[in-house]
């Protein structure tokens, strides 16, 4: 189980978070109006509700505080449950686009519904909420949001294991990010989609790569 674990953890977390840095992604905080990682923790993070930013950063995990609250709070003026439901938007629209010539979409959707609906929420907030956002009827846009559910649940286990080794999920974060190469880490786009040049580009331990623009997992 460990082996096939470690085996599906990085197309599983490319298919479900690609999306986040899709020209979907781009309409959606160019229409909202949001910019930085406000569309991104808006978006991911609305299922949780109208919370306080404490709440949001819990279930990060691998965000300083004050990162986390800047984001949230900027975004106060987009309901929560509205920037969750646009955010699935453009998961199933990317799904639709990307998998148009996938013709097994219908087998894996099915395969990650197996292992959605098998799992244990405890531990994993994002994973129960994404779970419980409606899934859409095509097999195309049921893989993306299949595959981010299961990612989210990753996500949250992750988080429980740094934890469980003793360290802090953003410690455990900045020591990844000290590892990382610049030269590894693709320019973040701006909400409009102009590209720019980070000062100082940092990979997070959730695998988001930006130093203060959009996500590009």
């Amino acid at each position: 189980m460990r082996e096939i674990a470690a085996a599906v953890a990085g197309p599983v977390g490319r298919l479900g978070g690609a999306f986040m840095a899709s020209r979907e992604a781009k309409a959606y905080s160019a229409e909202t109006g949001l910019t930085g990682w406000t569309p991104y923790f808006r978006g991911r993070f609305g299922v949780l509700g109208e919370v306080d930013a404490d709440v949001v950063a819990s279930a990060a995990g691998f965000f300083p505080l004050e990162t986390v609250r800047q984001a949230w709070e900027a975004g106060a003026g987009l309901p929560a449950a509205t920037a969750a439901d646009r955010y699935a938007a453009v998961a199933h629209d990317f799904g639709r686009r990307t998998l148009a010539d996938f013709a097994e979409s219908a087998r894996l959707a099915d395969l990650l519904k197996l292992v959605a609906d098998g799992a244990d929420v405890v531990g994993a907030p994002l994973f129960g909420g994404w779970r419980a956002m409606p899934l859409p009827e095509d097999d195309r846009a049921r893989v993306i949001h299949l595959a981010h559910v299961v990612r989210e649940l990753r996500g949250g286990l992750h988080i429980v294991a740094v934890l469980a080794s003793g360290l802090s999920p953003w410690r455990r974060s900045s020591a990844a990010s000290r590892r990382s190469s610049p030269t590894a880490n693709r320019t973040p786009s701006t909400s409009a989609g102009r590209a720019r040049t980070p000062r100082s580009p940092k990979t997070y331990a959730d695998g988001t790569t930006t130093p203060n623009g959009s996500p590009t997992n």
